[in-house]
C-alpha cells in the first residue's frame, strides 16, 4: 500500500513542501512508496514555491480511506486533518506544534515533535546523510519552507538551527535568501484574486479559549494595506465564516513582516476585549496595531485570554 503523507487544511508553504520531502525520504532512501497529498489549495506562497521550483502540485484530498497508511507532518491536530483520520493507519507524525491530543494509532509509531521554527528543518536533520541523494528542487522546497515559516528568520519562532539550515541549503542551490524571500513575500502578499471568506480561512487554525470557539486566521504580508483596504468586508464575512465553521469569532492578525507587527480587526465588543487583556492593547477603533506580534504559535495563541 503506498504511504500518504500530508499536513494541515489550508496547506501553506511548509504544509504543501514537507509532505513532497518527506514521501521522497520514504520512497527513495527507506523503500517505502509513499505520495504527498494536501488537505486543500495551496496558498499564493505555496504555489509560487512549486512553480518556482518545478513541483507538481499534490492531489488535494478531502478524507482518507479506512486502514490507509499516512504520515502526518507540520500538524498533530486532529481539527486540522482529515474527519477519518483515527480510521486510517497513521504510521507517523513529524510536528513542531504543541501536542493537542486526539490522534489514535494502529500501534506504535514513530513521533517526532522538535522546538524548531519549520517541520522541513526537523526532516533536514531526521534525512541526515542522505540529503546528498535529495533532488535540488525537493532542497529549493526545504528552504522555501524553513524561510516561510521563520518569515525570514524574523519570527520568534527561530532557532539557529533554522538558519544554519537555511544558510546551508541557500550555499549549495546557490540562492541569495533576501532576493528569494522577497520573491516569496511577495507572492503571499497577493491576494487580489481572493474573496474575503477565502482570505479568512487561508491561514487559519480552530482555538478554544475558555469555552469560546475561535478561528484565528493570520493574513503575513509585505503589503498589509491591501488586505486592510478590505476591512469592512472582512469584517463582515466573519459572521458568514463563524457560522459555517462552527466558532463564536474569527480573530484576523494581519502581519506586516517587514514592520514586525501585527493589525488585528476589531469588529465587534468581544473582539476589543480580546485584544486588550490579551495583549495589553489599548483599542479605540476597528482595528489595533500589536508591536512585534509575528508568530501565531509563540505569541498569539499562547496569549489568547477572553
Amino acid at each position: 500500500m503506498t504511504t500518504l503523507v500530508f499536513g494541515h487544511k489550508s496547506p501553506d508553504t511548509d504544509s504543501t513542501g514537507s509532505p513532497l520531502i518527506w514521501a521522497w525520504y520514504l520512497s527513495h532512501v527507506k523503500d517505502t512508496p509513499a505520495e504527498a497529498r494536501l488537505l486543500g489549495e495551496p496558498n499564493t506562497e505555496a504555489a509560487f514555491m512549486l512553480d518556482r521550483w518545478k513541483l507538481e502540485k499534490p492531489e488535494i484530498i478531502e478524507d482518507v480511506a479506512e486502514g490507509q497508511a499516512v504520515v502526518i507532518v507540520d500538524t498533530n491536530n486532529p481539527a486540522e486533518l482529515p474527519a477519518a483520520i483515527n480510521a486510517a493507519d497513521i504510521q507517523g507524525i513529524i510536528d513542531h506544534h504543541k501536542l493537542v491530543g486526539g490522534l489514535e494509532t494502529k500501534g506504535p509509531i514513530d513521533i517526532t515533535v522538535r522546538p524548531l521554527a519549520c517541520t522541513a528543518t526537523i526532516m533536514y536533520e531526521l534525512i541526515g546523510k542522505h540529503m546528498a541523494e535529495m533532488p535540488g528542487n525537493l532542497k529549493g522546497a526545504m528552504l522555501s519552507c524553513i524561510l516561510s515559516d521563520t518569515l525570514e528568520f524574523r519570527s520568534p519562532t527561530t532557532t539557529q538551527t533554522d538558519k544554519a539550515v537555511a544558510h546551508a541549503l541557500a550555499e549549495e542551490l546557490s540562492v541569495d535568501l533576501g532576493t528569494y524571500a522577497a520573491e516569496m513575500f511577495a507572492a503571499k502578499s497577493d491576494v487580489s484574486a481572493f474573496s474575503d471568506v477565502e482570505l479568512l480561512r487561508m491561514d487559519s487554525k480552530a482555538y478554544e479559549v475558555a469555552g469560546t470557539k475561535f478561528r484565528v486566521s493570520v493574513l503575513e504580508t509585505t503589503a498589509p494595506g491591501i488586505p486592510l483596504d478590505r476591512k469592512d468586508s472582512l469584517m463582515e464575512a466573519m459572521t458568514e465564516v463563524a457560522s459555517e465553521d462552527g466558532v463564536d469569532q474569527v480573530l484576523l492578525f494581519v502581519v506586516d513582516i517587514l514592520k514586525e507587527e501585527a493589525t488585528l480587526l476589531v469588529p465587534n465588543e468581544l473582539v476589543k476585549t480580546i485584544a486588550e487583556k490579551s495583549f495589553g492593547a489599548t483599542v479605540s477603533g476597528s482595528t489595533v496595531v500589536l508591536p512585534g506580534v509575528m508568530s501565531r504559535k509563540k505569541q498569539i495563541i499562547p496569549n489568547l485570554a477572553i
